[in-house]
């Protein structure tokens, strides 16, 4: 239950409707680099992150990849399959993953009869639609890739962060070829605009791994700069 409450989606719904859910659902574990679901799958559930870190991404038509979500503890991953049951992005761990998964036909059952869960799945989908208009905004030619990492970064640190001696680190390993992928970027061009960052002392870069010195001063970078 206490795995259960952790999902945002089922804040405040009818007790009936999570007895109905948990009856239904069944928890899955995943390993790093393991994918849920690809592009255009049928997709018959709808999952949910218990534990763990999953990207959603697309391929172009050269099969680079463009990171459009990554989603930790609590986030629904799917609910576009409601309307129709093809996913529309494909789905991998970026570490060890713990899923919660429900039939969507079952979900749609407990959705009919509980307002603020069909509430909270139209939230859900509004706040991800609004993530997309930013992401629009701050991956076009008018803003420059070294705000676009430090936005992109600050916006990590503030969903994955954990504070430490030096700053707040983005809790997951993340590569610079994953970080170029985020952007819809190449690697070697996001390696010099992370050094010049790390130069003005806005971030540390290690091994897989990226400390916010200060997200107050980056987010300015970004803003002002």
């Amino acid at each position: 239950m206490d795995k259960f409450n952790s999902i945002k989606i089922f804040s405040n719904i009818n007790s009936s409707s999570k007895k109905n859910l948990i009856k239904y659902s069944k928890i899955k574990k995943y390993k790093k680099g393991e994918h849920l679901f690809l592009d255009r799958d049928r997709v018959n559930c709808v999952y949910f992150v218990l534990a763990g870190i999953a990207s959603l991404y697309k391929l172009n038509s050269a099969h680079d990849k463009k990171v459009i979500f990554i989603y930790g503890k609590g986030e629904i991953l799917n609910e576009v399959i409601l309307q129709k049951n093809m996913s529309s992005l494909n789905c991998e761990f970026l570490c060890d993953t713990e899923i919660l998964e429900i039939p969507s036909t079952k979900f749609l059952e407990v959705m009919s009869c509980d307002f603020q869960l069909s509430r909270n799945v139209i939230d859900s989908m509004a706040y991800k639609i609004r993530r997309l208009y930013h992401q629009l905004k701050n991956t076009s030619n008018s803003i420059r890739l070294d705000k676009q990492i430090a936005s992109k970064l600050w916006k990590l640190s503030r969903d994955f962060g954990k504070e430490t001696d030096e700053g707040i680190e983005i809790d997951f390993n993340l590569s610079i070829s994953y970080l170029a992928d985020m952007l819809g970027s190449k690697r070697e061009t996001v390696s010099r605009q992370l050094k010049i960052l790390s130069e003005k002392e806005l971030i540390i870069v290690k091994r897989n791994r990226f400390i916010v010195v200060d997200r107050e001063k980056l987010l300015k970078y970004f803003r002002n700069s």
